[in-house]
């Protein structure tokens, strides 16, 4: 319904909500079973039956299935009973090949949508006359809801009351300015909807200002929802490694069908019949095209991603996983980033009294007086839930509101009694908040923010002692904010800092502290052993900085802390010549943030950037890996990140960038993997037709080996854990090729060594047995096996037995798997189906020796450290 021409109380009263007490829990269930959920309708998902038929759409595949169709029309024709039981083997691989793609694909797709659920975003509600935080899906039509800057909207609502509100609205009217809105504006029932000021729009975000507004449509009803058609188009991205994945396989698909053409010519040269050798070039060409390598390493990262879940990092989209592994700059916040964010008030200075004094549950009355107009300055507040506390809203200002409630001034009493009048947000640009209460019938006018802002604001009061006790807390590593008053005769209509922020009297000074994390040093340490440089942003005091920064390790002797208004002095030539001797940034504004991560960048170095403000948003883009704070950080901040850190711990940044080295290089190794094992097939069927004029695998058997050999032992060699030494390697260029430093060479070296076991398999095999199919009894059993053998050699560069053979039992119960399915056509009357025989027991010993020598040969070059 269109509510933006009514008052606000009619809308409440329409909506059968109450403004000061929201909804009831009986309430939001009749709504919400009337309503649904407040959520947008997602992109149709593929069923099962579409997920299946799309792994048929492949062109080798669909020329395999012909080939099959074929040979069974040959096998009719024929009327041999035998001849069908290659057409049906080869669908029947074919199909099970679907089933396994198919769980590959659900298995990401499930990490990947618990990602999304887990990203959500939040709304603060008020619900049976208590403030609580839920996720924006529960909203309903009636719920009262609380907004500030840097929250996104999460449903339609009219406004109730609104002190300097602006929301960005471009996603919804093309207007690339923030919209102005105010709670009691008056507006046409014909009006458009960029005109609609008393209303706010689901998906938009509020920039500056706070308000409360009523929730008037939810889900599909909400303006966004109407659009919603439009925005289902999104497609899903490939990361840059998966595209040069698909384009390298499109290079090896071309090299292979030439290898099979040939064969296929060579084959029919020399009378091998038609079908048989069609067969066997089509299932080499399925087999030993790695069409499913994007698809593979999409399973590894979604399965990685879903790791460093447990780890207290969501990342939101899959390239970060791959950048993680190269940052080797780390721009972290201080506050709760580096510490432990649990701000508590410790020292207090009263104006006049001449020294700070410790804070204490019976502190003097002048002391007293500072935290009640500290705390009727403060929009954050504390909820006490039994024994447990709940801290909403900036730390600085739940840390005043504490220590006033134990004063015996719980911050609602302090409200009814000294009502707000009017306000002025806090904002980064001006570092200051302001408000104007009802004191003792007078209309008082309370600024807090950094002194250094704030001694330029005061007309009186002891500026210099003040000044002393500022330097004397900020060297004890100590957050200080100053409050000051003035009374002023009337409220203005629209209060401006111009008329409120200034000619202020001081009151005094707080100071608090926020230790550092204990994990935090630890945490530097590992980051210089990987050749990482931590750097600290802060709002915070220089002096402040310095020390917390040296007692955490981030600053050593010869490195440097500057403050913002230093690093506006500075040119980017002169920021750039500095930049790698500075490690603290103190009073820093947002814009300053995008100079030092550009900074870094001209340098070729891959920066992560901490953030959790609406400004600060431009800076995550901006870095390589932008992390926002997950408890802390504004819904527009995490946005805008790359990752949300869910504990907002810098220990956290430093584990996700282990992580994603770890899933880089479980990556490279199923890309080894399984190019090695591709290679190895092509060059024993290649050069078998060239030397012998005969193919040592069937078509049905190269299949089985294709189905063995690739999906399950890789996606388990994925799952490999973070190798420990992983941390002790400098950070690799972001550009650099997967198979740099001779990795492409080895790949190759591996597959011809693959084509040689093989080879020498199949002419030991027909020797001994004077057939060709027991020439081609014994390749497949070395081919086969031989390549779960290498998946162990993939696991590390270093020795196996080092890091304990069966230690991934992932693997092992891979490896289990595909020999007990080799041994199922070997052992079995299966054997016939495929062609196979069976062989004297001395053979299969000689296969067995056969079968060892990758494990061998790997180990000796691992020694010998040529791998590297």
């Amino acid at each position: 319904m269109n509510v933006h021409h009514l008052s606000s109380d009619e809308v409440v009263r329409a909506l059968s909500s109450d403004a000061e007490r929201g909804l009831t829990g009986q309430q939001v269930l009749e709504k919400r079973a009337r309503h649904g959920e407040n959520r947008l309708r997602e992109k149709k998902q593929r069923t099962l039956p579409q997920r299946f038929l799309d792994q048929f759409k492949d062109a080798m595949i669909l020329i395999l299935i012909a080939a099959a169709a074929v040979s069974f029309v040959v096998a009719c024709t024929e009327g041999n009973p035998r001849e069908f039981f290659e057409p049906v083997l080869i669908l029947l691989i074919v199909i099970l090949n679907a089933i396994v793609g198919v769980m590959q694909e659900s298995k990401a797709e499930k990490a990947l949508d618990a990602l999304k659920g887990l990203s959500a975003p939040h709304a603060r509600v008020l619900r049976d006359g208590a403030e609580q935080i839920i996720d924006a899906a529960e909203l309903v039509p009636g719920d009262i809801i609380r907004l500030e800057a840097g929250d996104f909207v999460p449903a339609d609502a009219r406004l109730i009351r609104s002190v300097s509100l602006k929301s960005e609205e471009s996603a919804l009217t093309g207007e690339s300015v923030p919209s102005e809105k105010a709670a009691d504006a008056v507006i046409a029932e014909d009006a458009p909807l960029g005109d609609r000021a008393t209303m706010v729009f689901s998906g938009c975000s509020i920039t500056y200002g706070t308000a409360t507004a009523v929730v008037t449509a939810t889900g599909m009803d909400t303006e966004m929802g109407k659009i919603a058609d439009l925005l289902e188009s999104e497609e899903e991205t490939q990361t840059p490694l998966q595209k040069r994945l698909a384009q390298l396989g499109k290079y090896l698909g071309v090299m292979a069908l030439a290898a099979c053409a040939i064969i296929f010519v060579v084959g029919v040269m020399d009378g091998i019949p038609v079908m048989e050798i069609f067969m066997t070039a089509v299932s080499l060409a399925v087999s030993a095209i790695p069409e499913g390598l994007p698809a593979i390493v999409t399973v590894v990262l979604s399965i990685g991603v879903q790791r460093m879940v447990k780890k207290n990092a969501i990342v939101r989209r899959l390239p970060a996983v791959e950048t993680l592994g190269s940052a080797s700059v780390i721009c972290s916040d201080k506050t709760g980033t580096l510490t432990q964010n649990r701000m508590t008030l410790v020292k207090a200075y009263v104006d006049g009294e001449g020294a700070a004094v410790d804070l204490s549950d019976r502190n003097s009355d002048s002391v007293r007086r500072l935290l009640r107009f500290g705390t009727l300055c403060c929009d954050g507040s504390v909820v006490f839930q039994g024994d447990s506390e709940q801290h909403i809203g900036d730390p600085t200002e739940t840390a005043i509101v504490l220590a006033a409630h134990k004063s015996g001034m719980p911050k609602d009493a302090l409200n009814a009694e000294s009502p707000r009048l009017a306000e002025l947000p806090f904002d980064s640009d001006r570092k200051l908040m302001t408000t104007v209460n009802r004191i003792d019938g007078k209309n008082i006018v309370i600024t807090k923010g950094a002194f250094d802002v704030m001694s330029k604001l005061c007309v009186a009061g002891d500026l210099e002692t003040a000044r002393r006790v500022n330097d004397e807390m900020s060297n004890n590593a100590l957050r200080v904010l100053a409050i000051a008053v003035k009374e002023i005769d009337e409220v203005p209509a629209e209060p401006t800092s111009q008329s409120l922020e200034c000619g202020l009297t001081l009151r005094g000074l707080v100071g608090m502290i926020d230790p550092p994390r204990p994990e935090a040093a630890e945490a530097v340490k590992l980051c210089r052993r990987a050749g990482v440089k931590p750097v600290m942003i802060t709002g915070d005091h220089v002096v402040t900085a310095s020390a917390i920064a040296k007692a955490l390790g981030i600053m050593e002797s010869g490195d440097r802390a500057i403050t913002g208004a230093q690093l506006d002095a500075m040119t980017d030539s002169e920021l750039d010549a500095e930049v790698e001797k500075i490690s603290v940034y103190a009073r820093v504004s947002p814009e300053n943030k995008i100079r030092i991560v550009k900074a870094w960048q001209r340098k070729d170095q891959v920066v992560s950037m901490t953030g959790d403000g609406v400004n600060d948003a431009p800076a995550l883009k901006a870095a390589d890996i932008g992390c926002a704070m997950g408890v802390t950080g504004t819904d527009v901040a995490k946005g805008a990140a790359d990752m949300t850190l869910t504990d907002d711990n810098f220990a956290t940044i430093v584990d996700a960038v282990r992580e994603g080295r770890g899933i880089y290089a479980n990556i490279k190794k199923v890309v080894g993997f399984l190019l090695g094992t591709n290679i190895g097939e092509i060059i024993t069927v290649f050069v078998a037709m060239l030397l012998w004029r005969r193919s040592p695998l069937l078509s049905m058997q190269l299949l089985w080996i294709n189905l063995v050999t690739d999906s399950m032992p890789a996606i388990a060699l994925g799952m490999e854990p973070v190798e420990p030494d992983v941390m002790d390697q400098k950070p690799k260029p972001k550009n650099e090729s997967l198979f740099a430093h001779g990795y492409g060479v080895r790949i190759a070296l591996q597959g011809a060594m693959f084509g040689a076991l093989s080879l020498i398999a199949y002419w030991i095999g027909e020797r001994f047995t004077g057939l060709e199919a027991g020439g081609q009894t014994l390749t497949f059993m070395v081919l086969s096996l031989s390549q779960i053998v290498q998946a162990f050699n993939m696991r590390s560069d270093r020795s196996l037995f080092a890091i304990g053979p069966f230690t991934n039992r992932k693997l092992n119960w891979a490896a289990l798997a595909s020999m007990l399915l080799v041994a199922l056509v070997l052992f079995t009357p299966l054997s016939v189906a495929f062609g196979l025989v069976y062989l004297p027991a001395r053979l299969y010993l000689i296969g067995l020796a056969l079968i060892l020598v990758p494990l061998l040969v790997m180990e000796a070059v691992k020694l010998t450290g040529r791998h590297r």
